[in-house]
């Protein structure tokens, strides 16, 4: 791990200054958009706007770098993110913030292809596990520690739009100096819908409804706490776990994964989920108001679910993959986690609009019990499952499909190693 550190240490604080930058504006919009008395509703449009910009970013920025280059893109791609974020505090109005997260998201997806490009490029065959759980920790670390930087300005005034532009300018810097000769790259084609599906339905159908979580819980847990009356260092703290979750239970889900039918995993692990997250309701009915901690603990719990079990259903779908499918795989599997995650803020929003904010956890805890379902369905039709073709790679859902794609590689070779 120290040799991908020295190899690859500025690729990766560039990374985690891009996802200071990214996460501020996510929990910070949830926050300025209450204070502007943007309805719950039209919020969840402008949260939903972000992860259809990123699906087409995923779609068209590897053409882009395929005709003129990575550094040209990522520096265009970076200005771009640079300006959206200062934009937000000039136009407090919900349609323009709507358009802006189109062009942020897309950015956003541009830059994250990009730069995982050069660190795919950065790593051998040995490292390049290491780098991926760097890359990961990197980007957890990123996200809480944005959650801290919300507690140095007014969210009503200007300061908290220009630090995240400027961390994300600075991002740039070493990732630009730092990386040498530019990878090549050439755009794959996902696989189509009905061959990934045949391949595995599991995998596709747990993709698509994991969007839908982590897109409510990226997008639409700063506005839920608005609604709940929570303060700006509560809701800061309540988002920061959401990660600490993701990031400490990444390591021990997939020591599980790799020793146990990973079926029972998933069922197992969204089933908790679906449990954990239908505390705040069952609380609020029973006791009313529900304590600060227990909350905390919830949004720990979802994360600390959700993001392991996008890693367990890519290294579930790879199972059942050959090693000259695995790119188009890895593009479509992005492509149903990106229509997933279009939709959960849009519904999330609806259902808090009708029940309040408990409807934020509701709406997630219906997604892990549906996929619950789901899985206990499929080991009725598909009774067995082949070996493990390759361990459990960590990753973020904030990935592109140049990590999912190395993920599966590095899986690959572990299995030809073994």
């Amino acid at each position: 791990m120290l040799i991908v550190l020295r190899n690859a240490w500025a690729l990766l604080l560039g990374i985690m200054l891009l996802m200071l930058g990214n996460g501020m504006q996510g929990t910070l919009l949830g926050i300025r958009g209450n204070l502007e008395g943007i309805s719950t509703l039209h919020m969840s449009f402008v949260m939903s706007a972000y992860f259809l910009g990123f699906l087409f970013g995923s779609r068209m920025v590897p053409e882009m770098i395929r005709r003129v280059g990575h550094v040209r893109v990522f520096a265009a791609l970076g200005s771009m993110i640079s300006a959206v974020l200062v934009m937000y505090a000039v136009v407090p109005d919900w349609v323009a913030w709507a358009l802006l997260r189109v062009i942020i998201g897309f950015s956003f997806a541009g830059v994250y292809i990009t730069a995982e490009s050069w660190l795919n490029s950065a790593s051998t065959n040995e490292t390049r596990g290491q780098a991926l759980s760097l890359y990961l920790i990197m980007q957890m670390i990123g996200i809480i520690l944005a959650q801290i930087l919300l507690n140095v300005g007014d969210p009503s005034g200007f300061i908290l739009f220009v630090i995240p532009s400027v961390l994300v300018s600075l991002a740039f810097t070493p990732i630009l100096l730092a990386a040498t000769k530019a990878p090549a790259f050439e755009s794959t084609k996902p696989m189509s819908f009905r061959r990934l599906y045949e391949a595995s339905p599991l995998g596709c159908v747990g993709m698509f409804l994991l969007g839908g979580v982590f897109s409510a819980q990226f997008g639409m847990a700063s506005v839920w706490g608005t609604q709940a009356g929570l303060t700006v260092r509560e809701i800061s703290i309540f988002v920061a776990f959401i990660y600490v979750g993701g990031l400490l239970l990444q390591y021990p889900i997939g020591w599980f994964s790799d020793r146990m039918d990973r079926r029972r995993l998933v069922l197992g692990l969204s089933a908790m989920g679906a449990v954990v997250l239908m505390l705040p309701l069952v609380w609020t009915l029973l006791f009313g108001t529900v304590p600060f901690v227990v909350l905390v603990f919830v949004g720990a719990m979802g994360g600390g679910i959700s993001n392991p079990l996008y890693s367990l259903l890519v290294a579930y779908v790879n199972d059942y993959l050959d090693n000259s499918d695995m790119a188009s795989a890895s593009a479509g599997l992005i492509f149903i986690n990106g229509l997933g995650a279009i939709t959960g803020p849009i519904i999330t929003g609806y259902i808090m609009a009708l029940m309040g904010p408990n409807g934020f956890f509701v709406f997630m805890a219906v997604l892990f019990a549906v996929l619950a379902g789901y899985t206990a369905y499929r080991m009725t039709r598909r009774r067995t499952t082949p070996e493990h073709v390759g361990g459990f790679t960590p990753m973020s859902p904030n990935s592109s499909v140049i990590a999912v794609e190395a993920a599966l590689e590095k899986s690959e070779e572990a299995a030809a190693r073994s």
